[in-house]
């Protein structure tokens, strides 16, 4: 992947590693799917999504280090290092940083009473922190997800047309000051 020669239509050995990428996918979303079944059980969401979401992350990744993306280290917590996003402004919170605002983020999970609140800021402000080195979104996405079964929602996938809607609403958010835009896409797209 790193050489950009990946090409799993074509190449064994790149198949092998998208199957494994989506195997590891599929474990993690069962590890989310026990977290939503403790929230439905009637534990706190913001405790569940604080317990779980190493958990995930570490399941979800493990295959980048074995494909030589990410180095063992990065799986044993926050990121230790700066990271940037690909064409956004937004400029994540330093690691020192992150060590500070991920328990706060967490303590708003735990005590924040409104179901839809939770689903708008705990995607966003996690994405917003960018925690790890990598898979972000996806965990953002997961978390969204266990919110969205707190609230009585259903599970909600970010269509991929979509995609470009929902990253420009982010950067809205992040850039601007302005979570609107973001809101009205989960909205939406829940509504939906």
């Amino acid at each position: 992947m790193r050489s950009g020669d990946w090409n799993p239509d074509d190449n064994e050995a790149d198949r092998e590693h998208r199957n494994a990428l989506a195997a590891r996918y599929w474990q993690a979303f069962q590890r989310v799917e026990a977290s939503i079944e403790k929230v439905l059980e009637d534990a706190n969401p913001g405790q569940v999504a604080f317990d779980a979401h190493g958990d995930w992350y570490r399941e979800l990744l493990a295959p980048s280090v074995t494909a030589g993306l990410l180095r063992p280290a990065d799986l044993a917590g926050y990121r230790n290092g700066p990271v940037y996003i690909r064409r956004s402004m937004h400029v994540p919170p330093s690691p020192r940083a992150v060590r500070d605002a991920m328990p706060a983020f967490f303590d708003l999970l735990r005590e924040e009473p409104e179901p839809a609140v939770r689903v708008v800021l705990g995607h966003f402000i996690f994405v917003y922190i960018h925690p790890y080195t990598d898979g972000n979104g996806r965990i953002g996405r997961f978390l969204m997800n266990l919110m969205l079964a707190a609230g009585g929602w259903d599970w909600t996938v970010i269509p991929l047309e979509e995609r470009n809607t929902y990253i420009a609403a982010l950067e809205e958010a992040s850039v601007r000051e302005d979570v609107r835009p973001f809101t009205n896409f989960l909205v939406a797209l829940v509504g939906s």
